[in-house]
C-alpha cells in the first residue's frame, strides 16, 4: 500500500469517510476530511487557527457561519455535472454549521489562517472555468479559491479529466520557495466515473528520493508533499479530483519537468 494513497472508510457518526491532518501528513499546512451527510444530518466545527474552505462536491445544504445564516448553496447531484460547486469560506475562529437538504458530499478544505476575516458564499460566478491543454491533455478546470480571492493559505480547484487524457501534465512540481516556483503541499481527493473506475497517479522527484505510481479508486486522497505529480484516467473512465494547496506564499508558481518540458514547448 502506499503511503501516499488515503482509502475512504465507512462513514462516522459525523459522516466523515477520509481525514487527512498535517499531523497524519507529516507536513505543515493542508487539511482535508471528506463527509458524506444523509438527509438532515449536520457537521459542525471551529478551528480557532485555521481557515476553511467548504466545497459540496455533490447535493445541498445550508451552511451557517457564527450567527450568519448564509443559505443554501450548491445543486449539482454530481461532480461531473458542468455545474459549480456550493462553497464557503469560513475564517479561523468562525463556527459553522453545514445541514445536508437532501444526500451531500462534503469537502472540508483547512489551512492556517488568521481570526478577524468574514465568512461568506463563493457564488458560482466567481468561480472561474478554464479548459487546460489539448488533445489528449485536454481537462476541465474550475478555479473554486484561487489567489486573486481572499484567503489567507487556501487555494483550491477542481478539475475534470475526460477518459483517456492526462491532467497535472507535462508533470510539474510547486516544493520550492523561489521566485519561479512556491512550495505548496497538495492533496488530490480522486472520484471516478463509472465509480468502478481506476486512473493512475505518479509522485517523484528529480532524485527519486520519492518515486511512486499509485492506482487510485473512487474516492481516493491522494497526497502529494513534494515532487512531479502527473494523473491519467483511462479510456472509458472519467476522473475528477478536487485539489487542496496550501504553503508559506499563497500563490500558484510551479516547474515542469525539464525532461517533459517540450511538450508544451515545441521538440528541441
Amino acid at each position: 500500500m502506499s503511503r501516499l494513497r488515503v482509502r475512504p472508510t465507512a462513514p462516522d457518526a459525523d459522516g466523515r469517510t477520509l481525514s487527512v491532518t498535517p499531523e497524519s501528513a507529516g507536513w505543515g499546512h493542508v487539511g482535508f476530511a471528506l463527509h458524506r451527510l444523509k438527509p438532515g444530518q449536520s457537521v459542525s466545527g471551529l478551528e480557532p487557527d485555521r481557515e476553511l474552505c467548504l466545497v459540496l462536491v455533490a447535493g445541498t445544504a445550508r451552511i451557517v457561519a457564527g450567527e450568519a445564516d448564509l443559505g443554501l448553496t450548491g445543486g449539482r447531484q454530481s461532480p461531473f455535472e458542468d455545474a459549480a460547486p456550493g462553497a464557503a469560506y469560513i475564517p479561523a475562529g468562525v463556527s459553522y454549521t453545514v445541514t445536508a437538504d437532501g444526500p451531500v458530499e462534503l469537502a472540508i478544505c483547512s489551512a492556517p489562517g488568521r481570526p478577524g476575516g468574514e465568512a461568506r458564499l463563493i457564488a458560482s460566478a466567481r468561480m472561474g472555468r478554464e479548459v487546460r491543454g489539448q488533445g489528449t491533455n485536454t481537462r476541465h478546470v474550475r478555479n473554486i479559491l484561487p489567489e486573486g480571492e481572499p484567503a489567507d493559505s487556501l487555494l483550491v480547484v477542481e478539475v475534470v479529466t475526460p477518459g483517456g487524457h492526462w491532467s497535472s501534465y507535462p508533470p510539474h512540481k510547486h516544493d520550492t520557495s523561489r521566485e519561479q516556483e512556491t512550495l505548496l503541499e497538495e492533496t488530490y481527493y480522486h472520484r471516478l466515473n463509472p465509480p468502478q473506475g481506476f486512473a493512475f497517479q505518479r509522485v517523484y522527484t528529480d532524485d527519486r528520493s520519492l518515486d511512486e505510481t499509485v492506482c487510485v479508486e473512487d474516492g481516493d486522497v491522494v497526497m502529494v508533499p513534494r515532487g512531479y505529480h502527473p494523473v491519467g484516467a483511462p479510456h472509458g473512465y472519467d476522473l475528477y479530483y478536487l485539489n487542496v494547496m496550501a504553503g508559506p506564499e499563497r500563490k500558484w508558481r510551479f516547474h515542469n519537468d525539464p525532461a517533459h518540458e517540450w511538450i508544451i514547448t515545441g521538440p528541441r
